[in-house]
């Protein structure tokens, strides 16, 4: 079994009006919590990875390959491979990402050992 603390990781900052933090991580899988001010933004932007996004609190405007809907709390969906992504946030709150495989881009920014 592999757990993190609640201090897994620092925040850091993720793009305007946004941080982020990893809670865990294996290798086919990560969890990152996102905290966003109002009118905080995720910029346009695409990855290999499947993607999850819950809406633990606020509400988001999610673009997902140009296709837009509002999500708020307990809504969640699926960002598949690749799809250009993005969110603006409409009222102040947070997220909880799974990325599979894991993203080792946020291991390296957030200085975590690759195992």
């Amino acid at each position: 079994m592999i757990v993190n603390s609640d201090a897994a990781s620092e925040w850091m900052d993720s793009g305007p009006g946004a941080k982020r933090r990893i809670l865990c991580e294996d290798k086919d899988i990560m969890m990152v919590e996102f905290r966003f001010e109002k009118g905080g933004e995720g910029a346009a932007h695409n990855h290999p990875h499947l993607q999850t996004t819950y809406v633990a609190s606020g509400r988001f405007r999610f673009t997902v390959e140009g296709q837009t809907k509002v999500l708020g709390p307990g809504d969640a969906m699926v960002i598949p491979s690749n799809a250009v992504h993005s969110c603006v946030c409409e009222e102040a709150g947070s997220l909880l990402d799974a990325f599979t495989p894991r993203r080792d881009d946020f291991l390296e920014a957030h200085g975590w050992p690759q195992t």
